[in-house]
């Protein structure tokens, strides 16, 4: 596996068991630094996740420790019912949270009973009681989109405009917006600056395009969303599988 410092953050490049390993250990070790009351961890969806989870299942690699200390969520979810496949954490739960028996009171779904827009202010009063003000998640998992795409930040996105990126407010970290794929609910480029530690995963060659666009494009956000992370680019951490860094 190599390792290099990026202006998007640190790029693990390896074979997808030793990167899923790493995501491990960055996790554990991320516990096992903070100072927080509760320790959160924002899962996501995308193929790639869904392997990590079942990999970590199959392997038993989640610590029992982290596992107990452990508030477990989403950073973006679909206005649907969990029960539906096309629910990140109801695909959280059925392929991780369900097999590895973490209880209800570490389970922090987005309200998606509700309307979209009181869903988000629902979980955003709730999470500033978990994880206390001014914080998002101590680790959040994202994956890469084929257009560049990260949570529910799509080319296009309303949070993408200047006036948008410039706000800091926590009242900005979570929010419901209509965009080309359904109603979504999601972290905002805000919200991510204020977790401390996230981690992008991705692999196979079809993200080729999408990587290359982020890492050796010009400077274009509002078109190449995950470019968002430049900005908290100290605490970004992207593990990728060798056929997607090929252009890199």
């Amino acid at each position: 596996m190599t390792e290099q410092t990026t202006d998007y953050g640190r790029l693990y490049v390896g074979e997808k068991e030793e990167l899923f390993a790493r995501a491990v250990a960055l996790i554990a070790a991320q516990q096992a630094l903070t100072t927080a009351k509760n320790f959160t961890l924002a899962l996501t969806g995308g193929l790639t996740p869904l392997e990590w989870y079942d990999w970590c299942v199959r392997t038993n690699a989640l610590p029992s420790t982290l596992l107990a200390a452990t508030h477990f969520t989403v950073s973006d979810e679909r206005h649907v019912p969990l029960g539906s496949e096309e629910s990140n954490f109801g695909q959280a739960a059925r392929h991780l949270l369900d097999p590895l028996r973490i209880p209800s009171e570490q389970r922090h779904p987005w309200p998606v009973r509700l309307t979209p827009s009181v869903a988000a202010e629902a979980y955003r009063r709730a999470w500033a009681v978990l994880a206390g003000p001014g914080r998002a998640y101590d680790v959040c998992v994202l994956g890469l989109g084929y257009d560049a795409h990260t949570a529910s930040i799509f080319p296009g996105s309303p949070l993408l405009s200047p006036k948008a990126l410039a706000k800091k407010d926590a009242a900005e970290f979570f929010v419901a917006l209509g965009t080309s794929k359904g109603k979504r609910l999601t972290i905002t480029p805000a919200g991510l600056r204020a977790c401390d530690l996230v981690i992008i995963m991705t692999q196979g060659v079809e993200k080729a395009v999408a990587m290359k666009r982020v890492f050796l494009g010009p400077y274009d956000p509002l078109n190449t969303p995950a470019q968002i992370l430049k900005t908290c680019a100290d605490r970004v951490v992207w593990l990728v599988d060798k056929t997607a860094a090929k252009d890199l």
